[in-house]
């Protein structure tokens, strides 16, 4: 008759090897129950667990030692005996083990004495441990070796997370630099708005590259007509007027930054102008030690250049080329506009040059505004991240060597102390305002959850801003066209927008096609006409609000209309509403990107979508879709 598993003794098997596990299970199931851990870390929480009669410890094991794993077993279940089995014989081995509390050895290969051994440990079988001090002390220097080695590890750490400091430092000096060329680049695009004039354009243009970025001069080179010379039109202070008194311009070819940056197109960055053979030396400029010369780039042509530089080594960065690249295109947009202007006014086409003039103004201005409130959140953050690191240096100053066992962390600490007061930071003083708060002011102000949300705050703004680029040109990608019910899209929009019941209106005409389009891009299409509506007539607070929304075949396409009871669009700015950025919606929200993106989509597929609104009998949006062929 089998024994009843429930009364027979439990033991534990420690091994990574599967054969010697399942040899072990062979050997002693008739007797035992046998319980298995892989590694010695799940054997510690099975033994935790089950609390076995009796535990099998195999030596060839990774990730912590068998002595190690014995002496854990030994105080976690008192009184319950550890066996180890080795195929290791020496006499070192097995002395080891016994140090390390096991009562008993069992040599590798297993024979058929195996089950008779495991039973005598388990009923009180004890090997002796001749010279056990000796043995002992040499597995605690063993443990002592360990701990050594795990400090050194920590030191390692700590190295490394000084190395992520300075790299946050870096990060942050980054995002202040990218701040203030972006804040260069929304005030040129100012200044697009504000003069109508080449001349004023570019001289105003110099002027605030200089003192926004205290460069030692800047100045700006169109190409003539006959494309054989970049001629001086704007140079910044007394250098700069009296090379365009002299009629000061350069040959377009590669002896200078600035021929070069014409004909290839590309910024060119000189960090020492002292090594750079090539280089034009320019004797009105003889304190120059480092320059950058970017193209203006219109359409698939230079128009000219712009020079900045500086009396300082190595003063820019190739990241420095993107962010002034962009402000070089904004340059060279405003010449190409400024020139147009002039031509049209030549030409006399007053209406044409006013309307073009405003949609440029409007999209310029907006995207002004865009950045800079996506950019603002971003100083502040900066700022209080500075002072978050301050106080964090503070404490780790305050840490006394003598409390640190390891001379590399008195090392690091001292360290901190130094690049700390050579930066200009008074650790000290700091220390002592924070021994002056009170306990959960201290505790807000060094709160590490504090720093990483600011650091958030200022890459979610950055990426604000880059993403503007996606609302540009998103719905020019991946067009997927297929046949779409515009009934079913548009109703299920509404549905989806949670607008107050009986606001929108639906009727389809029998009969109505369905178009075929891409239907995520057009779905975008009237969430935004149907949205726009809605707000317009809220922000006017208009009293008994409505859509109506129809649709009905027109030849080969479906034309839908969207129709509000608003306040209508005033007949002036009905032009601009499809012009990027241009919103009326002020500081509440809108971006101006919706129209556009609208237009923009209708276009792609070939259809066609217009206005017309008179004031106080409200707006009425038409677009018209290519129908599904049929067959």
């Amino acid at each position: 008759m089998a024994s009843d598993p429930r009364k027979l003794p439990q033991v534990l098997y420690i091994a990574e090897s599967d054969e010697s596990r399942s040899l072990v299970r062979r050997l002693l199931a008739s007797d035992f129950v046998v319980l298995e851990a892989a590694n010695p870390l799940d054997g510690l929480e099975l033994a935790e667990e089950t609390h076995p009669s009796l535990v099998l410890l195999d030596t060839n094991i990774s990730k912590i030692t068998s002595s190690e794993t014995a002496t854990r077993l030994n105080k976690m279940l008192s009184g319950v005996p550890i066996v180890v089995i080795s195929g290791d014989t020496s006499e070192g081995t097995r002395s080891r083990a016994l140090a390390a509390g096991a009562v008993g050895f069992i040599p590798k290969p297993i024979d058929e004495d195996f089950e008779l051994l495991v039973n005598e440990y388990l009923h009180g079988r004890v090997d002796k441990l001749e010279n056990a001090e000796e043995y002992l002390r040499e597995y605690q220097l063993e443990l002592a070796e360990k701990v050594e080695d795990q400090t050194r590890q920590l030191s390692t750490t700590i190295e490394r997370n000084k190395y992520l400091l300075q790299q946050n430092q870096r990060m942050l000096s980054m995002l202040e630099r990218r701040h203030m060329l972006l804040q260069t680049a929304a005030r040129v695009g100012q200044m697009v708005t504000s003069f109508l004039d080449l001349d004023e354009l570019l001289r105003h243009t110099v002027n605030i590259i200089c003192s926004e970025f205290n460069f030692y001069y800047s100045g700006i080179f169109l190409v003539s007509a006959d494309r054989e010379w970049a001629v001086l039109r704007a140079g910044y202070a007394l250098a700069g007027r009296k090379m365009l008194d002299a009629g000061y311009k350069l040959h377009i070819d590669e002896k200078s930054m600035i021929g070069r940056s014409i004909l290839t197109q590309q910024a060119q960055i000189t960090l020492d102008v002292a090594g750079e053979e090539s280089r034009f030396k320019n004797p009105y400029l003889p304190n120059t030690r480092s320059e950058m010369a970017l193209p203006l780039l219109v359409d698939t042509g230079s128009v000219g250049a712009v020079t900045v530089q500086s009396n300082e080594l190595n003063a820019f960065s190739e990241e420095d080329i993107t962010s002034l690249q962009a402000m070089a295109d904004q340059i060279a947009i405003a010449i190409k506009n400024a020139k147009l202007m002039k031509d049209l006014e030549q030409a006399n086409s007053e209406l044409l040059r006013t309307k073009t003039y405003e949609a440029i103004a409007t999209a310029t201005g907006e995207a002004i505004h865009w950045v800079g409130n996506k950019a603002a959140p971003i100083p502040g953050s900066v700022r209080r991240v500075r002072e978050d690191l301050q106080y964090l240096l503070a404490l780790v100053a305050a840490l006394k060597e003598s409390e640190l066992e390891n001379a590399s962390l008195q090392a690091a600490v001292q360290t901190v102390r130094e690049e700390a007061h050579a930066a200009g930071l008074d650790l000290n003083e700091t220390l002592a305002e924070m021994s002056a708060m009170k306990p959960n002011r201290l505790q807000a102000l060094v709160s590490v959850e504090s720093l990483i949300e600011d650091l958030d705050i200022a890459e979610n703004s950055a990426k604000v801003i880059l993403d503007i680029k996606e609302g540009l040109i998103g719905p020019a990608r991946q067009r997927h066209d297929a046949p779409v019910s515009l009934s079913e899209m548009i109703s299920n929009t509404v549905e989806n927008m949670g607008l107050p019941d009986g606001v929108v209106s639906l009727e389809w005409a029998e009969g109505m096609p369905q178009a075929f389009v891409d239907a995520r891009q057009v779905e975008q299409v009237f969430n935004n006409l149907i949205k726009n509506a809605w707000e317009a007539m809220d922000h006017a607070g208009v009293a008994d609000p409505h859509i109506y929304v129809q649709g009905r075949r027109d030849g080969d396409s479906v034309l839908i209309s969207v129709r509000d009871n608003g306040p209508g669009i005033p007949p002036e700015i009905q032009e601009k509403i499809w012009v990027s950025f241009f919103t009326t919606k002020g500081g509440k929200g809108g971006t101006g990107l919706g129209l556009s993106a609208v237009m923009q989509i209708v276009n792609q597929h070939g259809g066609r979508i217009w206005l017309e609104s008179e004031i106080g009998k409200g707006a009425t949006f038409f677009v018209r879709l290519p129908a599904e062929k049929q067959r």
